[in-house]
């Protein structure tokens, strides 16, 4: 099987991993080098028509002896692997032609983790030696790969993530017989914290769920996106709306609505960025889902009983309106410092997205009346 034919493969096994943020604060000194990861997470490499160009993001392998119900690597199609040295002389060869700007390696588990593994080392160790890339690189831990290796690996990579997949041990029994949850999940992404916290990996770690592969609600997925963000100090959670695949044994199932993906994100958003409760988003659930209107939005009506004042209300309750971000609640806030805002279109000036706000604020006295204004 020739490289071409290998990446037809092993790049569209690699669509199905979200964790795909390039952020890395490493640096980069040298001159006698290819490639740099700076603080924003942009690689300096275009295309010729001026575009910013994304990862090479692709698997070492699709064979896997995991059992994982929804996973196309359980699918009895075509199996590929590359040699470390062709997988680098490609990614290299993409790098330099501004097709890519880092790299994101993932792969199957064909046998034994800790033998897949050395040979994802022996790939980035090629590229970071050989050929001197001092580009952004992400790399895959996998489930049951020694702790020696997780630190060899982190010495080589910008970032680092093991999916959780699941919330909960008995929600991955759901879905994988074979895959333990505390010992080969949770305990490697203790690890990776740990080499985080020693400066061996700038950019952290990142987790992804699988959102409705094993029937779980969106609650349990944010308890656990919380505790991630506490306790393992993960960098971002992601979260892949479960689509069947043909041969799989969840190919009969439900395809997830992407709708559910993008209010996780957006109570992923309130919970990292605004620092909301867990408790409050739970409050506008309807039992332990999220219905399909922005959070932040029900919240509001649940909470602001009466317009928030623009002129004098803190930056908490600014932020609680929709419309208004942390950036615009800031520009807020210094605009009063010299000055009284007097109108809304002062407010449209400084980012507010009035159609969403102006149900809740007050501005210089006059507010927009609500419907229970009139019951």
């Amino acid at each position: 099987m020739n490289v071409i034919e290998k990446v037809k493969i092993l790049g569209a096994a690699g669509k199905f991993d979200v964790c795909a943020s390039t952020a890395s604060c490493r640096k980069t000194p040298s001159l006698d080098r290819v490639g740099s990861a700076v603080s924003s997470g942009i690689c300096h490499s275009f295309t010729p028509d001026g575009r910013c160009v994304s990862l090479f993001k692709v698997l070492y392998t699709n064979s896997c002896s995991f059992d994982c119900k929804y996973c196309p690597n359980t699918c009895s199609g075509r199996k590929a692997s590359f040699e470390p040295e062709e997988l680098g002389n490609l990614f290299i060869s993409l790098y330099l032609g501004n097709y890519v700007e880092g790299l994101f390696l993932s792969s199957g588990i064909a046998g034994d983790p800790d033998r897949v593994s050395e040979k994802m080392i022996e790939t980035v160790n090629f590229i970071r030696e050989r050929h001197k890339f001092r580009g952004y690189v992400h790399s895959k831990v996998l489930p049951g790969t020694d702790y020696s290796l997780v630190k060899a690996l982190s010495e080589v990579s910008d970032r680092m993530s093991v999916n959780v997949e699941t919330p909960s041990k008995a929600r991955m029994g759901m879905v994988s017989s074979n895959k333990e949850f505390k010992s080969d999940i949770l305990r490697r992404q203790a690890w990776i914290k740990r080499l985080a916290s020693r400066k061996n990996l700038p950019a952290g770690q990142t987790t992804q769920f699988i959102v409705g592969a094993s029937g779980e609600s969106d609650l349990e997925i944010l308890r656990l996106m919380d505790w991630e963000y506490r306790q393992m100090k993960v960098k971002r959670c992601y979260f892949s709306a479960f689509s069947p695949v043909k041969e799989t044994a969840l190919e009969g199932k439900e395809r997830t609505p992407i709708w559910r993906e993008n209010r996780l994100y957006q109570c992923d958003w309130l919970l990292r960025k605004y620092g909301f409760p867990l408790g409050d988003l739970k409050n506008v659930m309807d039992g332990e889902f999220l219905a399909n209107e922005a959070p932040k939005l029900l919240m509001a009506r649940q909470t602001l009983d009466s317009p928030v004042d623009v002129n004098e209300c803190s930056f908490e309750d600014l932020i609680k309106v929709p419309g208004i971000g942390l950036v615009t609640a800031k520009r807020i806030l210094g605009y009063r410092k010299k000055d009284k805002v007097k109108g809304y279109e002062e407010l449209r000036n400084m980012g507010v997205v009035l159609k969403r706000a102006r149900p809740f604020i007050e501005v210089a006295g006059k507010h927009q009346r609500r419907l229970g204004d009139f019951l």
